[in-house]
């Protein structure tokens, strides 16, 4: 087994995701069987519970793991379904040394950081390696060398060169290379020092990623290598690029690829980009483009909604059409109307929670209903157009969710029955894959082109089921269901552009070359609408 490890110094935020995404793909494109594993340093068990501005977007695996958005960029770049067990927290970590140390396995033991925390972050490793029968296993280290959070896990890496030898374990170290406006030149004085702080824990990196705005000069690469005691050609420049699926090209070029091999003593295939250098250029040369509002409460921190706009940028070169994503805040609307949706030739709701700016996505909905504007309802963005629906169709003008407002007199969204007695908020959701039955010769079945289909979920409310038939009666068709029938999946509204939404959340499971189709639909229709109404 060969096992690369990737830290991060300087700042956080520097990319090490795709760092590990791009060299993980780099191997597997040579013939590899690769597998990822995160590493986050904070003691919440999972992301489940943490809000997104503190983490970002809650990613959720097949196996309902709600994880941190790098195991999304893992899975998007090596098109495979990771497990909850690749995403390895100080809370996971602690735990099961406590519960065995109450259980009385350490046989009267002091129970310390070093063995007992470190072996169980190795068994962890390890174990995901075997189970996923692959030849080299990243591993991305979370926070920046120097955290006290972090130091466990980097005496746990550092053991792990020990016992499996140098020939085994890689460890690849991202920095930033800042630029002094002053002078214009690249300072590498935080990256030695970086390096430094990494020997003092016991680990020289074999490889430097330097992150800079600007292509590494050559000068820049010589003093690093120097002063960090690394080959100059393990010196990579990871500048600026257009889109975070180019990074894989950009290391390729400068020998990455090759270096590592070499240095795990590792032989493949010749790599073939072929058809990952088409979906680039489809992407970087449409020949058409349309926007798309997506209207949530957490816009101001992109990486909320990453998986859409990733879903989005999917389906931009599957079509070679620019996707143009406008961020409306839904409490503005909400303030200030809807004259912000105007210039959008489609509008995608997101999953969320809780009551603020719930209504400004209500007010999204009808909008894009009664102006047969091209629109996606995903998890809470479909049970809030259902209670648009409800309210402006129906007639029931309380009509809301029991999550909102739990003494509404029309509860059309209410909470899931195995829900009720739920206390715990942590990992409690309806979660990971589900299948769903689509009616034949519904639009969800032209869209899909299949009767049934999995995809994932994150949820605790449902369409209520009594008010089912009004629904369809007045044109809200639900056109995907459980495996009981009795669970609303998906729904379409009859004689409109593109007006669907789906309890599930479509957008994890979209990779570059196979986009999410619920999205690949909603860009179409949006293609529609701008050649019809000349905008």
């Amino acid at each position: 087994m060969k096992y690369i490890i990737v830290t991060g110094g300087v700042i956080s935020g520097l990319g090490k995701g795709i760092t590990t995404s791009s060299i993980a793909k780099i191997l597997k494109n040579r013939g590899m069987k690769v597998t990822a594993i995160k590493i986050d340093p904070y003691l919440n068990y999972d992301a489940g519970t943490m809000n997104p501005y503190q983490h970002g977007e809650v990613f959720v695996l097949e196996d309902g793991g709600e994880v941190d958005l790098d195991l999304g960029n893992y899975e998007r770049f090596l098109d495979t379904n990771l497990t909850f067990d690749h995403n390895i927290t100080t809370g996971k970590v602690y735990k099961t040394v406590i519960e065995r140390e109450r259980r009385g396995e350490y046989l009267g033991k002091t129970v310390q950081i070093i063995p007992h925390i470190t072996e169980e972050i190795k068994r962890r490793i390890k174990k995901i390696a075997v189970e996923s029968d692959a030849n080299v296993t990243v591993i991305e280290i979370g926070g920046t060398v120097g955290d006290i959070e972090s130091m466990p896990f980097l005496e746990a890496a550092r053991q792990l060169w020990i016992e499996e030898g140098f020939r085994n374990v890689l460890f690849v170290h991202t920095t930033l290379v800042p630029i002094m406006d002053v002078v214009g030149e690249q300072k590498t004085k935080p990256t030695q020092h970086s390096v430094k702080e990494l020997r003092s824990l016991g680990i020289q990196p074999d490889i430097i990623i330097g992150r800079a705005k600007e292509k590494l000069t050559t000068e820049t690469r010589r003093k690093i290598s120097l002063f960090c005691n690394v080959p100059y050609e393990a010196v990579i420049s990871a500048p600026d690029a257009r889109s975070i699926y180019e990074v894989p090209l950009i290391f390729e070029e400068q020998g990455l690829g090759e270096y590592i091999m070499g240095k795990l003593q590792l032989w493949g295939e010749n790599p073939n980009w072929k058809s990952w250098k088409r979906f680039l250029n489809n992407l970087y040369k449409p020949r058409d483009e349309v926007t798309i509002a997506i209207v949530g409460k957490y816009v101001h921190l992109k990486d909320s909604y990453i998986s859409h706009s990733e879903a989005l940028t999917h389906v931009a070169a599957k079509l070679k059409t620019k996707v143009n994503l406008t961020w409306v805040d839904s409490e503005e609307i909400e303030e200030k109307g809807t004259t912000m949706l105007e210039d959008a030739h489609g509008i995608l709701i997101p999953g969320g929670f809780g009551a603020r700016g719930s209504e400004g996505k209500i007010l999204a909905a009808k909008y894009a209903r009664e102006h047969n504007v091209p629109f996606l309802g995903v998890c809470f963005g479909f049970q809030l157009a259902v209670v648009e629906f409800a309210r402006n169709v129906l007639g029931y003008e309380d009509a809301n969710s029991t999550e909102l407002q739990p003494s509404t007199s029309a509860p059309v969204i209410d909470l899931l029955p195995e829900q009720r007695d739920v206390e715990a908020l942590g990992g409690t959701m309806r979660l990971g894959a589900q299948k769903i039955v689509i009616d034949k010769g519904s639009m969800a079945h032209h869209i899909y082109g299949r009767l049934e289909i999995e995809e994932r979920h994150r949820h605790r409310y449902e369409v209520n089921p009594e008010y089912i038939d009004e629904f369809e009666k007045h044109g809200l068709h639900f056109s995907g269901k459980d495996e009981s029938g009795e669970r609303m999946e998906i729904f379409e509204l009859k004689e409109h552009i593109f007006y669907m939404g789906s309890q599930f959340h479509p957008e994890f499971k979209s990779r570059p070359l196979k986009p999410s189709p619920l999205h690949l639909e909603l860009v179409k229709a949006a293609k529609s609408y701008k050649n019809q109404n000349n905008v």
